[in-house]
């Protein structure tokens, strides 16, 4: 049985796989400080809650944008779970170039998105991360990193408006019934889900125009990611389980 781990800046969210299968899936919240022997306890409880029994965790693989809950979750991983973890990071076999100019400044969690459409749906494909930050990523038919769009994720520009305004609520991220808003609560939800909409579909549109692919695939993942691709047909695919599937995948790659 392996575990998979997706370190992200809001949840650390766990994927459990019997071979190509997921069976379960659980999150923890990231922005709190843990002791390895509590994140040791909480995961294997974690587990039994979902019905999966600790002991039989024979791999794990974590990727992770969060460097300072690191130590003690790998501290964790190694005395609980009793496998020592593969970390995605420099070195890491993943059959992804990057082209970038800067390649090490490229989060493993985009690497791992990026492994798990190409291998899923191949290229040329743009990737789309709804997650704390919205992500875009082009990955071309030869599997190589060229180009990366970073931009607020949702609740970034939500948060920006009830916290830096005073009387502005906080809100449930969700499309209105109409964008033709008339009081507060559906005003902001529509500037927000309608505004994330057409950020999307101009970004699609430019790197369609800029690369030159107009065969280019569009895969979106993340939270907010379903909300979004739900109301445009500029998104091919919305995978859920795309960056736990990426893990997989790199773990296949490095097991030996």
């Amino acid at each position: 049985m392996l575990l998979v781990v997706d370190v992200g800046n809001t949840n650390i969210t766990y994927g459990v796989y019997e071979g190509e299968k997921l069976v379960s899936t659980f999150r923890m919240t990231t922005k709190m400080a843990r002791t390895s022997d509590e994140y040791g306890i909480m995961i294997r409880d974690l587990l039994g809650a979902n019905g999966q029994d600790w002991e039989k965790v024979t791999g794990c693989i974590v990727a992770s944008v969060v460097p300072n809950v690191m130590y003690s979750l790998t501290g964790a991983i190694v005395k609980y779970l009793k496998v020592k973890p593969i970390i995605v990071g420099v070195g890491t076999k993943t059959g992804i170039k990057v082209i970038t100019e800067a390649p090490k400044e490229i989060g493993p969690d985009r690497i791992v998105d990026a492994v798990g459409a190409y291998e899923k749906y191949g290229g040329p494909i743009l990737v789309l991360d709804f997650g704390t930050a919205t992500t875009y990523d082009l990955i071309t038919e030869k599997g190589e990193f060229t180009a990366g769009i970073t931009a607020p994720g949702i609740r970034i520009s939500a948060k920006a408006l009830w916290e830096d305004t005073a009387k502005l609520p906080e809100i449930e991220i969700k499309k209105p019934k109409s964008i033709l808003a008339q009081e507060t609560i559906s005003s902001m939800q529509a500037g927000l889900v309608y505004g994330q909409i057409g950020q999307t579909e101009y970004i699609i549109s430019q790197v369609k125009k800029e690369s030159g692919y107009d065969n280019l695939k569009v895969v979106a993942t993340g939270g907010l990611g379903r909300i979004i691709s739900d109301e445009t047909d500029a998104i091919e695919v919305y995978d859920s389980n795309l960056t736990l599937d990426g893990l997989r995948l790199i773990y296949e790659k490095n097991k030996k």
